[in-house]
């Protein structure tokens, strides 16, 4: 991995491999996770390897069952994303093979994981990456916060309501449907210009 002047990326201080900010990325990831449905399926979290890195550095701080992984994540994104065990559990699979942890049975019959030497190694040369993705995981949360999903997911099925109701009778370019179309566009407009 390479590094420019200051331990920060080429691409830029405080961007990922995509180029996003982590501001960027949390607006992009709520946006998709507040309209729900196939958009909640497109918006991925982590990019390549880099679940396997925040697990790390999870693991780092103590040793933890999956489960336990699996709830710091969704903490760490004020609830906003949790990632299922069909990802978390095969990842810690191949974790283990790569020698990055240990696997050991607690006294209850579950597994639970520690790092390995190889595995702080890893841990200290991802560093910087490490460090990037921890601050998209705190903006989604901090976006989540700040949008309240409930109250936009309710206020835009008021306005398909709305618009259902008052257009149900009316022809194809009419000027009540122009009228509204209007509304809509200058309340968009409007969020656009939000700061």
């Amino acid at each position: 991995m390479k590094f420019g002047p200051g331990g920060s990326r080429r691409s830029g201080r405080g961007r990922g491999r995509s180029g996003m900010t982590g501001e960027k990325f949390a607006r992009a990831f709520a946006q998709a996770a507040f309209e729900g449905g196939k958009a909640k399926r497109r918006a991925r979290m982590f990019r390549r390897g880099e679940l396997k890195m925040v697990l790390l550095h999870l693991i780092a701080e103590e040793p933890r069952h999956g489960y336990d992984l699996i709830r710091q994540i969704e903490e760490l994104t004020g609830g906003h994303y949790a990632p299922s065990p069909g990802i978390v559990y095969p990842t810690l699979t191949l974790m283990a093979e790569m020698d990055l942890i240990d696997e050991a049975i607690d006294d209850d019959g579950k597994k639970i994981y520690s790092i390995t030497q190889t595995g702080s190694a890893k841990l200290a040369e991802e560093d910087a990456h490490i460090a990037e993705i921890l601050e998209r995981l705190e903006g989604v949360s901090k976006m989540g916060e700040a949008s309240d999903g409930a109250s936009v997911r309710r206020a835009v099925h008021n306005l398909k309501s709305a618009i259902r109701i008052r257009l149900a009778d009316e022809e194809k370019g009419s000027d009540k449907i122009l009228d509204v179309t209007a509304i809509i566009d200058e309340a968009a407009s409007k969020i656009e210009r939000l700061k």
